[in-house]
């Protein structure tokens, strides 16, 4: 056994270039509340409380991150009310592969950093829904 228990994921940080643009996506799209970062940044950094502890930064660079795979995922009660609110907002969703017991997609930030909306639907079972083996 390990000497380490994670317990949860604490924050997630993504790389912005424009702080008014990103604010109006995670604020005005997503919804989420802006907190103060730590008074000890002398750094320009966005932090979102995301609940339960678990915050958002987003962090000031001079250019975007590459475009890859890479993403956090948030979890939402009703993915087709939040399709639906994404189109009124006029941002384009992207259909995934399907996990039983959960509906879900993607969207873009400003700046190309993707983000999963999930809504599982029944909790994950690995035992009725995992693949047959671990990858290796």
């Amino acid at each position: 056994m390990s000497g380490l228990q994670v317990t949860s994921i604490d924050h997630v940080s993504v790389l912005i270039t424009d702080v008014p643009r990103s604010r109006a996506f995670y604020a005005g799209v997503l919804g989420l509340r802006e907190i103060p970062k730590p008074r000890s940044f002398d750094f320009v950094a966005l932090w979102f409380d995301l609940g339960g502890g678990q915050t958002l930064h987003l962090l000031r660079k001079p250019r975007p991150d590459t475009r890859s795979p890479r993403h956090f995922a948030l979890s939402v009660p009703d993915a087709r009310a939040a399709r639906e609110h994404f189109a009124r907002h006029g941002v384009p969703t992207e259909e995934t592969t399907v996990i039983q017991g959960c509906d879900r997609f993607f969207v873009y930030d400003p700046d190309g950093n993707r983000v999963e909306i999930i809504h599982w639907l029944t909790p994950y079972d690995s035992a009725t829904g995992g693949a047959a083996a671990l990858d290796r």
